[in-house]
């Protein structure tokens, strides 16, 4: 019983997350730009976040296994990538650090280089063009790009 706790735990820790993304997401306004406005994206994020919570606290995993090396170091570099991403996105450029970063996360999983690379440069610049000409969301493209 105290295994089926834990989940139960995260997936309220989680349930409060994905509710604070929601009302903080609703304080974001622009003057001019997306009629969608800057909320769309977060509140996106939230309801996914929210039934994932949701089923955490509803159905535990019975026994759950916390720790489980070598895919714990994946986890931790996972996290340490999402963590380094806001901090080099501006200086940096939107395209070249979203290819730097998924390059890192596709070799994580377990991509090839080659494959990693193809991954990165697509999701990279995919991104970028859908945001600025599809979207026509500017974002930061960096010096090297700028």
């Amino acid at each position: 019983m105290a295994a089926r706790l834990s989940d139960r735990i995260a997936g309220a820790i989680l349930l409060a997350l994905a509710i604070w993304y929601w009302i903080t997401a609703g304080d974001y306004t622009v003057a001019f730009g997306d009629p969608a406005g800057p909320s769309l994206f977060p509140r996106i994020v939230a309801v996914p976040l929210g039934l994932f919570a949701l089923f955490l606290v509803v159905r535990p995993d019975p026994d759950p296994e916390w720790i489980r090396w070598p895919q714990a170091l994946g986890q931790i570099g996972t996290i340490a990538a999402l963590f380094v991403y806001p901090f080099i996105l501006e200086p940096l450029g939107f395209p070249l650090s979203t290819v730097l970063i998924s390059i890192v996360l596709a070799k994580i999983l377990g991509a090839t280089w080659l494959q990693s690379v193809v991954t990165g440069l697509l999701i990279g610049f995919g991104l970028y063009v859908l945001f600025n000409f599809g979207f026509d969301l500017p974002l930061p493209v960096g010096p090297i790009f700028g």
